[in-house]
């Protein structure tokens, strides 16, 4: 509850109000230039937004990156400028948004959930792309993202990246936001089988601890997964001139790896369900044997609590009292009783 607290931004206020509702902080924005055109290549980072309006009117291919969101100033000058809409800004600065894909006359716009490792630790933030004719930017929540490889291309100059349109940056952005989606889900599958293991060898409270966490882990990627299957075909199927046709045969196969990754979500999460009823049926099965056990004991114990409750009356006439081998003899007969009650039981398969 706290987590949704901290992200919901004040009720009444009028719609397309840019309202950072993350934690805030204090840090300066990070803005990053990739400007190319196959002849030349620019990379600089910038540390005023004015700065980027440039390159809104060169004819070469512009990735402006922008790193954090709590200065919603300063987004706001850029969204006057390549005159976003009030209601995208407004998507922008509100992390936890669901993917989607809006289109408009001059650009489109983009929601992702980006997955990656920070020392062992999956991090989840969103990423915001916007389309236009000769730029891509991208809005992230903090530093660190999957992007480098695309940066290393774009500086090498020597892939189709590097003489193609904004629309194929854009698409190497989103393919390599999906391919990512394969390095949790091959991180968190080497996990699962650890914990099978763990499960079959010691069921403990542990493995269920770790059990529903591998669960919300599947549930939070299924939840930006799913969506973000219907986001790609509509900008396979979009009528937008800012997509070539080259392109959309790229996009059907970021398409494809969607559809591979929801169908290894749902084989990991059918894994767990089932790894959850076996360890249910496991514990069942310890307890059934413990009382299996006790049962056993106290069922041996019967006739032998019988015979010492007979012989512990006070009555002056009790057989064999004055017999001298009276009491060895009934400890025989309990010891006897004993064995023999063990023997049926064997014989009955119960031990």
């Amino acid at each position: 509850m706290e987590n949704l607290k901290k992200r919901v931004k004040e009720p009444g206020l009028p719609p397309g109000t840019p309202i950072y509702v993350d934690e805030q902080k204090t840090d300066r924005i990070c803005i990053q230039i990739m400007d190319y055109d196959g002849k030349q290549f620019t990379e600089k980072t910038v540390a005023k937004i004015e700065e980027c309006f440039p390159f809104k009117e060169k004819s070469s291919v512009t990735w402006i990156n922008i790193c954090g969101l709590h200065d919603v100033s300063m987004i706001q000058k850029l969204g006057d400028y390549f005159s976003l809409h009030s209601l995208v800004l407004e998507d922008v600065v509100h992390p936890g948004q669901r993917p989607k894909l809006e289109e408009f006359d001059t650009y489109l716009f983009l929601i992702l959930r980006m997955f990656y490792f920070q020392q062992e630790t999956i991090i989840e933030e969103q990423v915001s792309l916007l389309l236009g004719e000769n730029y891509v930017i991208t809005f992230q929540e903090r530093p660190g993202d999957v992007f480098n490889p695309i940066r290393e291309r774009i500086r090498n100059g020597t892939y189709r990246i590097s003489k193609s349109k904004a629309d194929y940056l854009a698409y190497s952005l989103i393919d390599v936001i999906v391919d990512h989606y394969f390095v949790i889900l091959e991180k968190l599958g080497e996990g699962i089988e650890d914990l099978e293991d763990a499960l079959l060898s010691d069921p403990g409270q542990e493995v269920l601890h770790t059990i529903h966490r591998f669960k919300r882990k599947m549930l939070s990627l299924r939840r930006s997964v799913w969506p973000l299957r219907e986001v790609i075909n509509s900008l396979d199927h979009s009528e937008s001139e800012l997509i070539v046709q080259t392109t959309r045969i790229y996009i059907r196969d970021v398409y494809d790896h969607t559809i591979q990754v929801i169908d290894t979500i749902e084989n990991y999460r059918d894994i767990l369900a089932g790894m959850l009823d076996t360890y249910l049926s496991s514990v069942n099965n310890r307890m059934n044997e413990v009382m299996k056990v006790l049962t056993i004991i106290a069922t041996i114990f019967i006739p032998l609590t019988f015979i010492t409750g007979i012989y512990g009356m006070n009555f002056k006439y009790i057989p064999e009292i004055y017999f001298r081998w009276g009491y060895p003899a009934v400890l025989l007969v309990m010891a006897l009783i004993a064995v023999f009650m063990l023997i049926f039981f064997r014989k009955k398969k119960w031990l």
